[in-house]
């Protein structure tokens, strides 16, 4: 069975196919600024999944569907593509940003679902049109195949209510959705999965804290397999600090800011998610620059990374509280998984939680999962490479075979 798996941005169109019978990817490639003057196209393929760079395109690339026109030309292309006719693509799977409540599994496309996600755009303005638009065009270029949505949010509807309500009046829930839904979900799930197999431990009887850091970051406390708390809340921009968006403030802040600077909605938004996180406090939002300022001895970047860890690790007593019981904590996304100096500040001095680092294996060099903590640590501490687009395809398999329709 193959899976061909899209992420649609509002420029971009990321995309990987899948042979689902050995689990390996056979072609990966991304789309990117889509729409604008210079358009570029970079397409990988992984013949006996040895990883083979075919084709950068540096062209115009119109709309997103003269994208995936090319995409799925090259898919079958003799010399870039590894199928014969795109009929060979069974299924497709969507990443969908938001799903609001509505969904909380992976779904099936048809036109009610395609409303429903219509109507939570107003939850995610900036991805669920992006993600729609390449529904829309999947729809027509590869019409025999079984069309899938994979919700960010699903995975985090298992929290209770008390976890995802805002101390706010309540007729703002039930009137426009105000609540956490958080986020990352198809990362929390495939990199827990992925941590119950290294403990060689059932999901189900394991209590774990995934951290997510890249770009965007987010935390999830899994208790038995279920997501149960997560930082990310109604948006992306709340929780720990990111690398342009604030994360955590207090909502006065805001306020304050619109009536001593007359900053309009549209103004706090921006500097909320563009110019807050790490760059808003030194004027660096890649933590490869940071950690160079920081040793030279620039303050701010030094601000910057103490600010990052303390809120990391406040999250990990927070989710200590609320689990009762820690097994593992797993580190993932771009900076989870190669910053050694990042894993080693957010483990320090929590020795008296049951979590202690080996500094030796936390510098070990790693292209797959690592274990990192001393023999005496009562919390396993993991670094797991994220796979979401793996996870994605595993999650539509086994929906079309839960339907019957493999």
């Amino acid at each position: 069975m193959k899976i061909l798996v899209i992420n649609c941005g509002s420029s971009s169109i990321k995309y990987q196919l899948f042979n689902m019978k050995k689990e390996v990817v056979m072609i990966s490639g991304l789309a990117e600024r889509i729409g604008e003057p210079e358009g570029k196209l970079t397409h990988i393929k992984y013949p006996d999944t040895e990883k083979e760079l075919t084709l950068v395109k540096e062209e115009p690339i119109p709309d997103h569907k003269a994208g995936m026109n090319t995409i799925v030309s090259l898919l079958t292309d003799k010399q870039h593509g590894v199928i014969g006719d795109a009929a060979e693509i069974f299924a497709v799977g969507h990443r969908v940003v938001h799903g609001g409540e509505r969904f909380h599994a992976p779904t099936l496309i048809n036109d009610e679902v395609i409303k429903a996600i219509e109507e939570t755009i107003p939850l995610a303005p900036l991805h669920n049109p992006a993600n729609l638009m390449g529904i829309r065009v999947a729809q027509t270029l590869i019409q025999h195949a079984t069309q899938v949505e994979i919700f960010d949010t699903a995975f985090h509807q298992t929290m209770a209510p008390e976890a995802f309500h805002y101390s706010l009046p309540y007729e703002y829930y039930e009137e426009l959705g105000v609540r956490r839904y958080g986020f990352h979900g198809t990362s929390h799930s495939y990199v827990a999965k992925e941590a119950a197999k290294l403990m060689g431990r059932p999901l189900d009887e394991l209590n774990l804290m995934t951290i997510h850091l890249g770009s965007g970051a987010s935390t999830c406390a899994i208790e038995k397999g279920r997501s149960v708390d997560t930082s990310m809340g109604m948006t992306p921009v709340a929780g720990i600090i990111m690398g342009t968006r604030s994360g955590n403030i207090d909502p006065g802040i805001m306020i304050y800011l619109a009536k001593t600077k007359g900053m309009s909605i549209e103004e706090l938004d921006h500097v909320l998610t563009h110019e807050s996180g790490l760059k808003g406090i030194c004027g660096l939002n890649d933590m490869r620059d940071i950690h160079r300022k920081a040793k030279e001895g620039d303050m701010r970047a030094q601000l910057a990374l103490a600010m990052f860890v303390r809120r990391i690790k406040k999250y990990i007593g927070n989710y200590l509280a609320i689990l009762g019981r820690l097994d593992g904590i797993v580190f993932t996304a771009g900076i989870g998984e190669h910053d050694v100096e990042i894993r080693a500040r957010c483990c320090e001095n929590l020795e008296r939680l049951g979590i202690v680092l080996d500094p030796k294996k936390n510098k070990q060099e790693h292209e797959g999962p690592l274990q990192i903590n001393k023999p005496e640590s009562e919390v396993a501490l993991l670094v797991i490479p994220t796979n979401e687009e793996l996870e994605i395809a595993q999650q539509t398999k086994e929906l079309l075979e839960a339907k019957g329709l493999v």
